[in-house]
């Protein structure tokens, strides 16, 4: 039952609106004037609002900017004599929905409430549907305590509403695409189209039609004129993935774009103007390949207007039981199961896995166990067989953790006493270096003998001045 808020200090008026409204299906509450229904508003919610112009204490322009500035949403329409229709007037240009004279037709009055509520309504559902969208690719999809992360969180909350060229670099599978969307959807241009392409998949002798389109004829097999993905992507973003496979020839004209903002389709002569935002990514080494010639400098300064780098998994392991989380309830809800959980020993060998295929390796490995796995307690067992290795590392710890501990307590202090930072220095390095000659000086097998992360045992090395086992 919608509600409306009658203001009007005419008793007659007002007794003649509610007995109306109530019957056309209404929930009605009145006010005498502006001050009182201010208070009103505080503490009650009112779908629209009815106000006379002309009233005692705060009269229809100051009650309507009073409300406005409270936040208020509801339509609010004016009720004014014949002779004030000019202020009527102004009071729409200051927020009013509409206006109506007195004397009215109910008739007439009912038609301007529903088209109030109508389009009321069709703007909330506009602003749900907004938030809805963004909160798909919002930073709620983003995962990640780290400093790394949230280093990132804050780039992209600064450059998302510019229209920079940004470019995504990281491996395969941290998450290029959704750092992408995340920008154009937190950017004014939400709105617009958000289109992918990637530079890898395509041939190249195809590839410069899917960017820029064709003329019919233009070619064998060109029955059609076609637009490209930069005119489907018009006031909005082109996501150009694997930048860094682009052909020369293509790079070419990939600068012009940027540069001059205009292009012709493949055997055409007309130029199309287009307002893109470019958002690139790549899992190689743009600034090498520069110096060896296989991408364009030039090019490469365009993209690289805002770079953003994204760390491999391995890197950020602190944020795996948050993704962790993450996938776990995603896939039991898509398969209506219980949320099922780890044991602290597969959590281990989770965390000190390689991940070569980052956060993607990680969901796929979720969505595996969803499937597979029919317990509510994921074991050691239920991993796959790459991950058993690190388990049995895991056990042998344990059975010698007490050992390693009673050995640790047998150290006797000298008579004149030790140095206890040189002798854990010494320890240290003894055991890295065993670490190391036991994995044929491969770091990662070395950091996993050792329960360490391999980025950890890198910089140990570093500051040990370690090179080589």
């Amino acid at each position: 039952m919608p509600k409306v808020l009658i203001i009007d200090d005419d008793p007659i008026i007002v007794e003649m609106l509610e007995t109306f409204l109530t019957g056309e299906g209404f929930k009605v509450s009145t006010a005498p004037n502006g001050k009182v229904a201010i208070g009103m508003l505080e503490n009650h919610n009112f779908d629209i609002i009815l106000s006379d112009l002309m009233m005692p204490e705060m009269n229809g322009l100051e009650f309507l900017q009073e409300a406005l500035s409270l936040g208020i949403k509801a339509p609010i329409i004016i009720m004014t004599a014949y002779g004030t229709i000019a202020t009527a007037v102004e009071a729409m240009k200051g927020g009013a929905f509409d206006y109506i004279t007195k004397p009215f037709n109910l008739n007439e009055l009912i038609i301007v409430i529903k088209r109030a509520l109508s389009i009321s309504k069709l703007q909330m559902e506009n602003v749900l549907l907004k938030r809805q969208l963004k909160k798909k690719y919002k930073f709620d999809g983003l995962i990640g305590d780290s400093q790394k992360m949230q280093a990132i969180f804050e780039m992209i909350e600064k450059i998302a509403d510019t229209d920079s060229t940004v470019l995504i670099t990281g491996e395969s599978g941290t998450g290029k695409e959704l750092i992408a969307k995340t920008i154009h959807f937190n950017s004014s241009r939400c709105k617009n189209p958000f289109v992918p392409i990637n530079c890898a998949a395509i041939p190249k002798d195809l590839l410069e039609s899917e960017l820029f389109g064709h003329e019919k004829g233009a070619f064998t097999g060109a029955i059609h004129t076609r637009m490209g993905r930069f005119e489907l992507a018009q006031g909005g973003t082109l996501f150009l993935d694997e930048i860094g496979e682009l052909d020369p020839s293509l790079q070419v004209k990939l600068l012009r774009v940027l540069q001059q903002k205009e292009f012709e389709r493949v055997g055409g002569l007309k130029t199309i103007k287009v307002d893109v935002r470019i958002i690139a990514a790549t899992n190689k080494d743009l600034e090498k390949a520069v110096k060896e010639s296989k991408f364009r400098e030039d090019l490469f300064y365009r993209l690289n207007v805002i770079p953003i780098h994204l760390p491999p998994l391995r890197e950020r392991i602190e944020d795996i039981p948050l993704l962790l989380e993450h996938f776990i309830n995603h896939f039991c809800k898509k398969r209506n199961r219980k949320p099922f959980t780890l044991t602290p020993e597969a959590l281990k060998c989770l965390l000190r896995y390689d991940w070569k295929g980052n956060v993607r390796e990680l969901e796929n490995l979720i969505e595996r166990l969803s499937i597979l796995v029919n317990t509510d307690t994921i074991t050691i067992t239920d991993l796959p067989e790459r991950f058993h290795l690190l388990g049995d590392v895991e056990r042998k710890y344990q059975e010698h953790e007490s050992t390693s501990l009673n050995y640790i307590r047998g150290i006797q202090i000298p008579e004149d006493g030790c140095n206890l930072n040189k002798i854990i220095h010494d320890l240290e390095r003894n055991l890295i270096l065993n670490a190391l000659s036991k994995s044929g000086g491969v770091k990662s097998k070395a950091a996993t003998l050792l329960g360490l992360n391999r980025t950890t045992l890198i910089e140990k090395m570093k500051k040990m001045g370690i090179d080589k086992p």
